[in-house]
């Protein structure tokens, strides 16, 4: 137990992106319960208070989920970060980091956050339907595709990010081992692929 939190720990502060092929503690998991409780309380919160402390609650509850899915769970579950970096000239640009191919992630790990990822938004979505002709209730329901679609923009761009360059490294160290026309061949096929 103790060399779990010791890993979890150090793995968090680290600049490095990581992953680890244990089952990770369930709290991490559990974070993902931040999208259910933001659901549960838009659709009860009508019945336990006004509207302005429903917003409020859900507003916090998808900026937690958000910024925990971004920050936390996408890292230790999937070994992928991203983040919009500002250059000084105004332009963004998007900065992806990913685990070293030569480290797994646990494959329920991977499909309990990517199943997450997708399902948030298309109930959400659904949830929209039936609010399109009450505005105030929309705003919410606007707030959480907003966060939830940023999260999934995100990280599908940073695994697509992940495998070009996995596939890129691939390829060089099969050219380098084989310099001749196949290895090079070899090298721009498998590079083209994932762009």
């Amino acid at each position: 137990m103790a060399s779990i939190e010791t890993s979890t720990s150090s793995l968090l502060s680290g600049a490095a992106p990581f992953a680890i092929t244990e089952t990770l503690e369930p709290d991490v998991e559990a974070a993902q319960g931040t999208k259910a409780k933001a659901v549960f309380v838009y659709l009860f919160g009508d019945f336990f208070g006004s509207f302005p402390l429903v917003f409020i609650i859900c507003v916090l509850l998808l900026a937690f989920d958000f910024w925990t899915v971004k920050n936390v769970t996408g890292r230790l579950l999937v070994g992928l970060r991203w983040w919009n970096d500002i250059q000084p000239d105004g332009t963004n640009v998007w900065m992806f980091e990913s685990r070293d191919p030569s480290r797994p992630v646990n494959q329920t790990d991977s499909r309990i956050f990517w199943t997450s990822l997708y399902l948030t938004v298309v109930i959400w979505i659904f949830l929209a339907i039936f609010v399109l002709f009450k505005p105030s209730w929309l705003l919410i329901v606007a707030v959480a595709i907003t966060l939830n679609l940023a999260n999934v923009v995100g990280y599908t761009q940073c695994d697509k990010d992940a495998k070009r360059k996995w596939a890129t490294g691939f390829a060089a160290r099969a050219a380098g081992s084989n310099p001749g026309l196949a290895g090079r061949l070899f090298s721009a096929g498998l590079g083209r692929f994932f762009n």
